[in-house]
């Protein structure tokens, strides 16, 4: 697997002589679409080359994303679409090979149209149970990947605080980035403390945070920590700020649609990714993102993004690796995850006897990254398609 440095100063080569980016979508639900509608309006030239099931459905969502771009004035992107079976290997991996791409965006889902937490949040109150079906289409895209003998900077929408670290425990290719979670929480936090602080320019409140999935929901949903606090760094105008971060976590419990609206925060992650990868390259400047599952571990982390000397490293001015790694685990067990090791997804036994107690389902307490096929058919057959 080549690693992400080398994939950042391939990138920047490509940059420096103005060469088109190709990016590729797997999966164009909602995500993909808010996505493809995003990167569109971004002032580089693109070449976006759509995987899904329905050749059809993408060049449907394709014609209204350029009619309505053109309505806005924006210059008509250049495109491909391509049929592929996300569970067919060797197919992705032709396809992949054919575009080349510089990023590969994963937005499918094992089971589609319905939002896992909806299930398990009032029930079991934790997200990781849902990791099997989370890991099943982004180890194919990864081996599809490997087997093309292409070089992407890949980035997975789905559960990365723990999947990402799954397929690299278990020796098999991992994405470079995970997209939303910890993400999704920093513009509430900065938001809070604007209305608290009575500051006017918030985007000046620089907010460097590490912390996984689960702080992402419960803070956002019921305002607080669960006795867990995120490791958090708050800054304005080169100042730290030291606030009542009680009062600051219960702020951010807003009201937010429940429907796939929701889903543009997590397309917004991913073009915060890529453009900001590409504004690094493009400029030779040091850009910081939060990323969940970065680098292949668990949880979810501040990251340097270094266009000049072409790095990605996890940063460090505020708090050590060790530390924002042992917080991440405390926050992820709250999540249903007591650990992911030599390619094993360890449930806790908390989260195994909610779900018993929930869903009359024995999810097992150790799940192999070669059995999470099956223990994923097993968790739609008696969870999804009883409880949905």
């Amino acid at each position: 697997m080549i690693n992400i440095d080398d994939k950042i100063k391939k990138l920047s080569s490509k940059t420096e002589a103005k060469d088109p980016v190709k990016i590729a979508i797997t999966g164009l639900g909602s995500v993909g679409n808010y996505l493809l509608n995003y990167l569109i309006d971004f002032d580089y030239p693109l070449q976006v080359s759509l995987i899904g099931r329905s050749k059809e459905k993408m060049q449907s969502d394709m014609n209204i994303a350029l009619i309505a771009s053109n309505i806005r004035r924006r210059q008509f992107i250049s495109y491909k679409i391509f049929e592929a079976d996300l569970n067919n290997v060797q197919q992705l991996s032709e396809v992949i090979k054919s575009i080349d791409p510089d990023f590969i965006v994963n937005s499918s889902r094992a089971y589609s149209n319905i939002k896992y937490g909806s299930i398990s949040w009032h029930t079991v109150r934790a997200y990781g149970l849902w990791s099997p079906l989370s890991v099943r289409f982004i180890k194919n895209i990864m081996a599809a990947v490997e087997f093309s003998g292409t070089a992407p900077i890949v980035i997975n929408t789905s559960y990365s605080d723990a999947v990402n670290a799954w397929l690299k425990t278990s020796g098999k290719p991992y994405p470079d980035f995970g997209s939303g979670n910890l993400n999704h929480l920093i513009p509430r936090i900065r938001l809070a403390i604007a209305k608290s602080q009575n500051i006017t320019d918030c985007n000046n409140i620089e907010i460097t945070l590490a912390t996984s999935h689960f702080h992402d929901v419960v803070i956002s949903k019921e305002g607080h920590t669960e006795g867990v606090d995120p490791l958090i760094h708050i800054g304005y105008k080169g100042q730290q700020l030291s606030l009542d971060m009680e009062s600051i976590y219960k702020a951010c419990a807003i009201p937010m649609p429940i429907d796939t609206k929701r889903n543009m925060m997590n397309a917004s992650s991913n073009y915060e990714i890529i453009t900001t990868v590409l504004k690094a390259c493009l400029t030779k400047t040091k850009h910081i993102l939060h990323i969940p599952g970065a680098m292949g571990m668990i949880g979810g982390y501040p990251v340097m993004v270094n266009g000049e000397a072409n790095t990605v490293s996890v940063n460090e001015e505020y708090f050590t690796l060790s530390q924002m790694q042992e917080v991440n685990r405390k926050s992820i067990y709250l999540d249903g995850i007591e650990n992911v090791k030599d390619g094993f997804l360890i449930y806790t036994n908390e989260l195994i006897e909610k779900v018993k107690k929930a869903f009359n389902y024995g999810v097992p307490k150790t799940v192999s990254i070669n059995d999470s096929d099956s223990i994923a058919e097993e968790i739609i057959k008696n969870i999804i398609e009883k409880y949905k």
